[in-house]
């Protein structure tokens, strides 16, 4: 406990990274409190009233979980940082076909401000495309809901949730540059957090209450899962592959260089939880076809891949995220590119000879190391359905696997590594007091480039 307020004290103690906790708090904050406001023209309580009554299910929970609960509320900031998340991944894949976009990421940092600015275009346009389907289908849907819902109400409502999507991207980006982790990532994290205590104070109800099943033993149980599930996610987040890499050595001046043994370290799991969010953002084509009529082809597809505890559901889920696991590996890991670099450098893999040969041997590797990442990922992305189908009430299922899990050990690992390089850069001892915390990179679980 010392070691513990010790620590407090130190980080307390440093000025930029006292100033930044302090930004990342309170940007944080006001995020929250937009989240509980309501759009205008809308009747909360009826709002309330209506979602208690009819119980959305399925897919609407997973999005009001990312959305820290503005979804079911109608909030200013109910579509919440998603469509920016949607922008980042087309031009992400836009990078792979287009020379234009392969061009900008190749100039630095004056080409990272024109992808950053046409991310933003590109929010504004499928933010105003998803906003009247979502007012649509989850507002005006129930009765009393919107008294008044004229031409004026539908244009000014469709500009507040662009509006309010775009300010939630502006408290992303300020938290990545004035506060500490990646701001993005802790806007969804957080949202997912909000929910948890709910999540937990319902399920211990479900225990004890009226008519409760179980009793403390099930309760324990649970918790232990959970705990059991975290330990593998931090496993499946930090498990990595070293190849050590030999440099020769090189006399410059009085000085020697290189002669050293390196390591390069390959992610079991590269690719984060791009592929989950890859294989729900498709998975969520049943809620949009949901609107475009009833036959009987289109009513058994939206009901089909509409239920999260499906067995289809799962199937051509898992299959998904094992098939975009490669897919986001092979684009972000590039094989020629380490070959050339350690070439350059005049480094080179022992019993491997330098070029062709380690950049085969490289991808070799990383495709060994995927297959079981990938399914371990599949795996822990579908554990929400059997904890559902085991008896979990459904926000509570939602944390022993998945995305949302992915996203909370991701982002805190990425935080806390942070925090720790400030104290070790001030020459204070780490978070811990044996180890370093081997955080990701700053992109919050590769989520946002």
């Amino acid at each position: 406990m010392k070691k513990f307020i010790d620590t407090l004290k130190n980080i307390w103690s440093i000025e930029d990274l006292r100033t930044r906790i302090i930004n990342t708090l309170g940007l944080l904050l006001v995020y929250r409190l937009g989240s509980y406001v309501v759009l205008p023209g809308v009747d909360s309580v009826a709002l309330e009233a209506a979602n208690a009554n009819n119980g959305s299910g399925g897919l609407i929970d997973l999005i009001n979980i990312f959305a820290g609960g503005a979804f079911s509320r109608a909030s200013i900031f109910a579509l919440g940082i998603m469509p920016y998340i949607s922008a980042s991944i087309v031009i992400q894949l836009l990078g792979m076909a287009i020379p234009y976009f392969q061009r900008l990421q190749k100039e630095g940092e004056s080409g990272r401000r024109k992808v950053n600015q046409i991310t933003r275009f590109l929010t504004i346009f499928i933010t105003a495309f998803q906003a009247p389907g979502y007012i649509a289908s989850q507002v005006t849907t129930h009765q009393g809901v919107v008294p008044d819902a004229g031409p004026m109400w539908w244009f000014s409502t469709v500009l507040l949730l662009v509006t309010g999507t775009m300010f939630v991207m502006w408290i992303g980006e300020r938290i990545t540059e004035k506060g500490i982790g990646n701001g993005i990532s802790l806007l969804i994290m957080i949202g997912i957090v909000a929910n948890l205590p709910s999540a937990f104070v319902f399920e211990i109800a479900s225990r004890f209450g009226i008519g409760g099943v179980g009793g403390p033993i099930i309760l324990l149980i649970e918790i232990a899962l959970l705990l059991f599930v975290v330990v593998l996610s931090i496993l499946l987040v930090q498990g990595t592959r070293r190849i050590p890499v030999q440099y020769a050595k090189r006399i410059v001046g009085n000085k020697q260089y290189g002669g050293v043994r390196q390591y390069i370290p390959l992610k079991v799991n590269a690719a984060g939880v791009m592929p989950i969010i890859f294989a729900q953002a498709i998975m969520f084509i049943p809620l949009t076809l949901a609107g475009f009529g009833e036959s009987g082809v289109t009513s058994w597809f939206v009901a089909t891949f509409s239920n999260p505890n499906g067995f289809a559901y799962n199937l051509v889920f898992a299959i998904m995220i094992i098939a975009f696991t490669y897919f986001y590996t092979a684009v972000t890991v590039n094989p020629n590119q380490m070959a050339d670099e350690m070439k350059r450098n005049g480094g080179f893999i022992p019993g491997i000879k330098p070029g062709k040969k380690t950049a085969e041997f490289i991808d070799n590797v990383m495709s060994r190391i995927t297959l079981p990442g990938s399914i371990f990922l599949a795996l822990v992305a579908i554990l929400p359905a059997f904890a559902m189908i085991a008896g979990v009430n459904n926000a509570f299922a939602y944390f022993y696997g998945g995305t949302s899990l992915l996203i909370m050990v991701g982002v805190i690992l990425d935080t806390l590594q942070q925090i720790e390089s400030h104290l070790l850069m001030r020459h204070y001892d780490g978070l811990m007091k044996t180890g370093k915390i081997k955080g990701r990179s700053s992109t919050g679980m590769g989520m946002v480039g």
